[in-house]
């Protein structure tokens, strides 16, 4: 999904019975990299920087891939079309 400033949204994994809303990938992939690592923001740059936005819509806007993986400061992040975002 992708709003009018071409800023791409997903809606992270959950139970089909609760309530979602979708949030800018960027916000999600940030997240799970401060989760997971001891990354802060001074450590990362803009997330559109390590991974196009095109292929990036294309997993989580458009369906058209499954999965798109990247590198982010030496760690290897994992999107899929369903929302969940891992970290290695």
């Amino acid at each position: 999904m992708k709003s009018e400033n071409g800023t791409v949204y997903m809606i992270r994994g959950h139970d089909e019975d609760e309530w979602v809303s979708p949030e800018p990938a960027e916000a999600v992939i940030t997240e799970a990299l401060f989760d997971a690592t001891a990354l802060t923001d001074d450590d990362i740059d803009y997330i559109g920087s390590y991974v196009d936005a095109a292929r990036l819509r294309a997993v989580v806007g458009e369906g058209d891939e499954e999965t798109i993986t990247f590198d982010v400061e030496g760690n290897e992040v994992t999107v899929t079309a369903g929302g969940d975002v891992t970290v290695a």
